[in-house]
């Protein structure tokens, strides 16, 4: 079968490799009729989190069951599933917990630890509780989304900034993530302002269509930020910031843009440290919550999708097929030149 190997930092080829079977009984062996990048898939080929030499990368993805294990009891052949990004067991310590990212046999696996979804077929570990199956109602190329954009949105950005009706939201990062939380937060939960902060202005543009009320660039510098912030917020700051970027940069705008007993939710991955200063919020009551998605809210998602309330189609911005991979990389890797939100990869 063809798929995209990690060769080592900065280094990627699409393959020939055998097609997976079977190894433990809690497996399903998924044809992969579409796949997509994630900025993650960027972080691992830059070396700035580990990935396995030699590993079919990809964590994302939408299939039809070709096969599974004895102990897989809820899904049958010829099933159209969601594959969903965190792998879980659905007993250890941690998934009981409804934190599967911490799976003590699974979480962030696939496509780092493990053989993952851009490739011709993909084997699922803890397939049980690793898929979903998909509504036939429901965009097919579009849903690759809710393997991971949405879910992390929803509940890293959401969730985790503990949103409320009324309240002063500033979302750092206007890729994908970062539009599809200002989506959920403005048809849902009934913020008073919505200020999404970024760099590219065809993402800053992207945000305004997508129903921001003001949108702030980061070329702009920290102090024109605060600012400006300030004269939108009333100097009061804002309730929540939601850091979807995960640079020092974007960690910085956070602590100086909170509110006194706000709450910063931060859903960027980092790869190197970053300053937490303390000594200006030590006494202002901040919340900050960190975590990789566990996907717990993915059945949620999908009746949205099914309603109509989530239009992921909205996001894809490009589409490739499966031997057109390494450019669509490319095209992910220069978003601001290619204007790029999210990509799909139909296989």
């Amino acid at each position: 079968m063809k798929a995209l190997v990690y060769q080592g930092p900065n280094c990627l080829a699409l393959e020939e490799r055998p097609k997976p079977s079977i190894q433990d009984p809690t497996d399903a062996i998924v044809k992969v009729t579409h796949t997509t990048i994630c900025g993650t898939d960027i972080h691992l080929l830059q070396n700035e989190i580990p990935c396995n030499p030699d590993c079919i990368l990809g964590h994302e993805g939408v299939g039809i069951i070709e096969a599974i294990g004895s102990g897989v009891t809820n899904f049958y052949p010829d099933q159209l599933v969601l594959i969903s990004c965190i792998t879980s067991c659905g007993y250890c310590l941690h998934c009981r917990k409804g934190m599967p990212s911490n799976c003590l046999s699974g979480g962030f696996t696939l496509g780092n630890k493990i053989d993952g979804t851009q490739a011709e077929y993909v084997r699922v570990p803890h397939a049980s509780f690793s898929l979903h199956l998909l509504p036939d109602t429901i965009d097919r190329k579009a849903s690759v989304l809710l393997s991971d954009v949405f879910p992390t949105a929803y509940e890293c950005g959401i969730r985790n900034g503990q949103i409320r009706p009324g309240s002063r939201v500033a979302i750092i990062g206007p890729g994908p993530i970062g539009l599809a939380a200002l989506s959920m937060l403005k048809s849902l939960f009934g913020p008073a302002l919505v200020v999404v902060i970024g760099r590219g202005k065809s993402r800053l543009d992207a945000a305004k269509a997508a129903g921001a009320d003001h949108t702030l660039s980061t070329l702009d510098g920290i102090g024109e930020l605060t600012e400006r912030s300030n004269a939108l917020t009333g100097d009061r700051g804002f309730d929540v910031v939601i850091e979807a970027v995960g640079s020092k940069q974007a960690f910085e705008i956070s602590q100086a843009l909170v509110a006194a007993g706000g709450t910063i939710a931060t859903l960027g991955v980092y790869g190197s440290k970053c300053d937490l200063h303390l000594e200006k919020l030590w006494n202002r009551n901040i919340c900050l919550k960190t975590g990789l998605v566990d996907t717990v809210s993915t059945p949620e998602l999908l009746e949205m999708a099914k309603a109509g309330i989530l239009r992921p189609e909205s996001l894809v911005s490009h589409n490739f097929s499966l031997d057109e991979i390494e450019q669509a990389y490319t095209v992910v890797r220069a978003a601001s030149e290619h204007g790029t939100m999210k990509v799909v990869i139909t296989i």
